[in-house]
Order: structure tokens, then C-alpha cells, then sequence
């Protein structure tokens, strides 16, 4: 149920990193732009994630690594899918 949460919270990150770049600067390449600030953002949110489970909640690296690779993968596909889009 966290794992959803998490990547439930990245595409909401996304969406409010599209918002922003709507309201900065409304064109396509502002979009894009926006969707790839995201992905840093989100890879360093994402590993803090892993860091917290693996202090915090007792998990091991290798137990945290394939949920990491969901979590990071899943938002910054859809930011990839909206840059792609704003590319067009």
C-alpha cells in the first residue's frame, strides 16, 4: 500500500510540475522543461524513500532496490510520456 502511495505522490509531483510550467510559460517547451526537472527531483525523493526503508523500516538494500526501481520508474515514465508529447 506505501509503494502505491508513493508512486500515486510522483505522478501528483508530476502534475503540479506541468502545472507550474503552464502557468510560467504556457508553451510546449516549457512543459517539457518541467517534466525534466522533475525526474531529478523525483530520483532524489525516490532514493530517500529507499534510504527511510532501509534504516527506518528494517529492510535490507537488496530488498529495497526492485521497489526503488518501481517507484522512480513508473513517474518518470509518465514525465518521458509528456515530454515525448511536448516534443511533438
Amino acid at each position: 500500500m506505501h509503494m502505491a502511495m508513493v508512486i500515486g505522490g510522483g505522478i501528483v509531483l508530476l502534475g503540479l510540475f506541468l502545472l507550474f510550467g503552464k502557468l510560467w510559460g504556457g508553451t510546449d517547451a516549457d512543459l517539457a522543461l518541467a517534466a525534466k526537472l522533475f525526474v531529478p527531483v523525483w530520483l532524489a525523493m525516490s532514493l530517500t524513500n529507499m534510504w527511510i526503508g532501509v534504516t527506518k523500516a528494517g529492510y535490507s538494500v537488496r530488498d529495497e532496490l526492485p521497489i526503488l526501481f518501481l517507484v522512480f520508474a513508473l513517474p518518470a515514465a509518465a514525465a518521458a510520456a509528456a515530454i515525448w508529447r511536448m516534443a511533438r
